[in-house]
C-alpha cells in the first residue's frame, strides 16, 4: 500500500430525499425512484441491529453471508441515490468482519463460511473499492488491498484433485456435504472478483485467472452453449453429474464478471457471452401468461419451496445485470423489456405490514402476498434502485482508486482523509493450497497487508 500526503476532502452537501411509498413509484422520475428506494432501504435495514460502533449478526434464520450481501445492497443505495446516511453502518459492518488476515476468513463464522460466503463479502468489498467508499480505520488495509487478499484466499483453494480444477462449495469439515460439491456460485464469485481486480489494477494475472475459471466452468458443463448456468456437480463423480437446477443469482454473477472482462480485454467473445447469458436468463421471467416479463425464481417460487437464501436471489440478479449494461450496452433493450416491468410489479407488492410498505416475494401476484422478509426487501430494493445504476459514477480503476478516511458528512477541516494510490499488490504464483492441490496462479499478499492488529473502534 502506497500512502500519499493527507488531503482535505471537499465538503459534500447532504442529499435530502423524501421517502415515497413504493405503490406510488414512477419509473420515469429519478426522484420517485430514489424516494421509493429510501423507503425500501429502511425496511431492509430494519432487519439489521448493528450500529456505527458495532457489527451485529442478522437474526435467525439469516446466515452470515446475507449480511455481506446486505452491505452490498446498501453500498448500491448510497452510490445510486447519493444518500449517505447509512455509510457509517456499512463501513462498520464491513470492517468488523475482515478477520485476522484481512481476507474475510473470520474464525467466529468458520462453522458456516463457505467459498460462496467469502465471495459475497468479497464482491461487496470490491464495490467499496471501486467507489472510494470511506475506509476510516488506519489499522486495516484499504478495500482494494482486502479484495486482493480475498482473491488470494480463494485462489489458494483451487482444487485439481477432481474435476480438473474448481472450488468446492464448502471450506471446513464441519460442512461435509459441501466438501463433495463444486458449485457455480462459489466459482462464479471467484471469477467475478478476479475480473474486477483485473480491471481495477490492470494486472494480467487476475484476468488470466478469470479466463481460467470461466474455461473450467464451461468445460465441465456448468455453463452450456446457450448460456444457462447450472448449480454444480459432485467432485466424487468427477463433476459428470451436473445438477440441472438454475438460479438467477448464479447466472448474474457470471454475467457481470463476463461484462467486466469485455471491458478489460475488449474481446468480443466476452460481449457475446454476456449477451448469451442474459438471453438465457429470460427463463427467470413470465411465470404465467398473464405475468409477462415479471421476474421470479423458477426453481422454487411457484411451488413455495424458496428458503430464506433463495428469497434474496432476485436482488443479486438485478444488481449484477444492471451493472453489466455499463460494459455491454447491447443488453439494455432486454433490461428495459424485462426489468422495467419487474420493477413496477415488485413495487406493487410493497404494501404490507404496519407501515404499508413491506415488500413480498411473489411479484406476479400484483399485491402483498403476506410473506415479508429481508430477502424480499433486498430484492425489491436492488431491482428498483438499479434503474439509477447507469446514471451513477462508473466503477473506478487504477490510480483513481484511493483510500478515503472521511465520510461525506464529516467536517473537511479535520484533515482526516488519507489517500492511498496505486494498484493492489502484484499476484505471484503460489503452491500447496489449502485444498491440497497446486495453485497455478494465486497471490501472496505482503505482511504489511495481513497485519494482525486489533482494529481501532473510534474512527469517528
Amino acid at each position: 500500500m502506497r500512502f500519499v500526503k493527507y488531503v482535505r476532502p471537499v465538503a459534500v452537501p447532504a442529499v435530502i430525499i423524501s421517502a415515497v411509498a413504493p405503490k406510488e413509484l414512477n419509473i420515469s422520475d429519478s426522484l420517485s425512484i430514489k424516494g421509493v428506494a429510501k423507503t425500501v432501504a429502511a425496511n431492509a435495514m430494519s432487519y439489521y441491529s448493528g450500529t456505527p460502533e458495532k457489527f451485529v449478526d442478522l437474526p435467525q434464520p439469516y446466515y452470515w453471508w446475507q449480511a455481506g450481501a446486505l452491505m452490498g445492497s446498501m453500498l448500491d443505495y448510497s452510490h445510486y441515490t447519493g444518500d449517505h446516511s447509512y455509510d457509517k453502518l456499512i463501513a462498520r459492518g464491513l470492517l468488523d468482519q475482515v478477520g485476522p488476515d484481512f481476507d474475510y476468513m473470520l474464525p467466529t463464522h468458520f462453522g458456516q463460511e463457505g467459498n460462496d460466503d467469502q465471495a459475497f463479502w468479497g464482491m461487496s468489498v470490491m464495490a467499496a473499492a471501486e467507489r472510494n467508499f470511506p475506509q476510516p480505520d488506519p489499522n486495516v488495509p484499504g478495500w482494494l488491498d482486502m479484495g486482493a487478499n480475498i482473491f488470494d484466499s480463494l485462489a489458494g483453494r483451487w482444487n485439481t484433485t477432481a474435476c480438473q480444477g474448481g472450488l468446492l462449495w464448502q471450506i471446513f469439515a464441519s460442512n461435509p456435504n459441501g466438501l463433495d460439491y463444486k458449485n457455480t456460485v462459489s466459482n462464479g464469485g471467484f471469477f467475478q472478483i478476479a475480473a474486477r481486480l483485473a480491471r481495477a489494477t490492470g494486472n494480467k494475472t487476475y484476468s488470466d485467472w478469470a479466463e481460467k475459471v470461466w474455461d473450467w466452468t464451461e468445460a465441465i458443463g456448468m455453463i452450456d452453449k446457450f448460456g444457462n448456468v447450472y448449480d454444480g456437480a459432485h467432485a466424487s463423480k468427477d463433476c459428470k453429474d451436473t445438477n440441472p437446477v438454475t438460479f438467477s443469482y448464479s447466472a448474474s454473477i457470471y454475467i457481470y464478471g463476463a461484462a467486466v472482462m469485455a471491458d478489460v480485454t475488449q474481446d468480443k467473445k466476452w460481449t457475446e457471452r454476456t449477451e448469451r447469458m442474459v438471453e438465457a436468463s429470460r427463463s427467470f421471467f413470465s411465470p404465467f401468461e398473464n405475468a409477462t416479463n415479471i421476474m421470479y425464481e423458477h426453481a422454487c417460487e411457484q411451488v413455495d419451496k424458496c428458503n430464506q437464501d433463495m428469497r434474496s436471489f432476485k436482488a443479486y440478479f438485478s444488481r449484477f445485470v444492471y451493472a453489466a449494461a455499463r460494459y455491454v450496452p447491447s443488453i439494455k433493450p432486454a433490461i428495459e423489456e424485462l426489468w422495467h416491468t419487474s420493477v413496477e410489479a415488485a413495487a406493487k407488492t410493497c404494501t404490507g405490514g404496519a407501515s404499508g410498505t413491506q415488500c413480498s416475494h411473489k411479484w406476479y401476484t400484483g399485491a402483498f402476498d403476506g410473506n415479508p422478509g429481508l430477502g424480499q426487501e433486498m430484492s425489491a430494493l436492488e431491482t428498483i434502485q438499479g434503474l439509477l445504476a447507469l446514471d451513477a459514477e462508473a466503477p473506478l480503476k487504477g490510480g483513481e482508486i484511493k483510500t478515503v478516511r472521511a465520510f461525506a458528512d464529516q467536517n473537511a477541516v479535520k484533515g482526516d482523509s488519507e489517500t492511498a494510490s496505486g494498484p493492489a499488490p502484484t499476484p505471484t504464483p503460489e503452491s500447496d493450497s489449502a485444498a491440497g492441490s497446486q495453485t497455478e496462479a494465486g497471490t501472496q499478499t505482503s505482511g504489511a497487508l495481513r497485519r494482525r492488529t486489533v482494529p481501532v473502534k473510534g474512527w469517528w
